[in-house]
């Protein structure tokens, strides 16, 4: 097989990969929001920072809400934003800002 050949099968599959991601947006965007509200989730879970993690926190529940609407749930989506994100998180933040942080850093010493 000649380069040519090589390089016209490579713009064959690089096109046929543009087509199937035009013909199935849906798919297409399902999956860039799930690679978020993984990537969110992990770093949830490692981040040093809790207000980040609670930011975090805040996108992964926006990242579901987002697929009950892919899923044609609206009203479950709507009220997963309104509780957990508009809720819980906010409550959460709030919590930790509230927090001295004096007397942790004085309890480790």
């Amino acid at each position: 097989m000649d380069i040519g050949a090589a390089v016209n099968n490579v713009i064959g599959w690089i096109g046929d990969a543009f087509t199937a991601i035009y013909n199935n947006g849906d798919a297409a965007a399902f999956v860039v929001v799930a690679a978020i509200a993984i990537a969110s989730a992990i770093l949830v879970v490692t981040s040093k920072e809790t207000m980040h993690s609670a930011f975090y926190l805040a996108l992964v529940f926006t990242c579901v809400a987002v697929t009950y609407f892919f899923l044609n749930a609206e009203v479950i989506g709507v009220i997963q934003m309104m509780v957990y994100v508009g809720a819980i998180t906010i409550l959460f933040a709030f919590s930790v800002m509230l927090t001295r942080r004096t007397i942790v850093e004085e309890e480790d010493e």
